[in-house]
């Protein structure tokens, strides 16, 4: 396990997955550093360092990102398409975090590049088992390339 916290950046609109999301990763105890933005084109802002994210200081690459496809403005698989398309980005490893049980969201997801899709649990449990499991996937398991 690396010795710096894990920046994880999370798009998704639902502030309740949000907030479920930070509870169990911190209740799984994983070095890890959360960044929330409600939707892709904030998540693009963020990523490029636009207007509240200008600041390296509170925007640093992330080291994961969690996507939600359906999100206002820019919806999960158009960023994902921006995000694994533009140099800079596209080693950044992007777990779909989805409701959507969709075939052809699946497919496309994975035709677009993302590194694994992974529908939302429905209780909290499901949730921290599941974050859980993330959690050791990539934090303990995989070795990340360097920002």
């Amino acid at each position: 396990m690396s010795t710096e916290p894990l920046i994880i950046v999370m798009a998704d609109d639902d502030p309740d997955d949000r907030m479920i999301t930070r509870l169990a990763l911190q209740k799984c105890k994983f070095e890890s550093d959360f960044r929330f933005v409600s939707d892709g084109e904030q998540l693009l802002d963020y990523l490029y360092r636009r207007g509240p994210y200008e600041n390296p200081y509170y925007s640093p690459v992330p080291g994961i990102i969690l996507l939600d496809i359906h999100m206002p403005k820019k919806n999960g698989l158009e960023v994902l398409q921006e995000i694994k398309s533009h140099p800079e980005f596209r080693h950044i490893p992007i777990v779909m975090l989805t409701s959507s049980q969709r075939k052809e969201d699946i497919q496309n997801s994975y035709k677009m590049g993302v590194n694994s899709y992974i529908n939302k649990p429905v209780s909290f449990k499901g949730y921290l088992e599941d974050m859980k499991v993330i959690g050791q996937y990539w934090f303990d398991i995989v070795r990340l390339p360097s920002n």
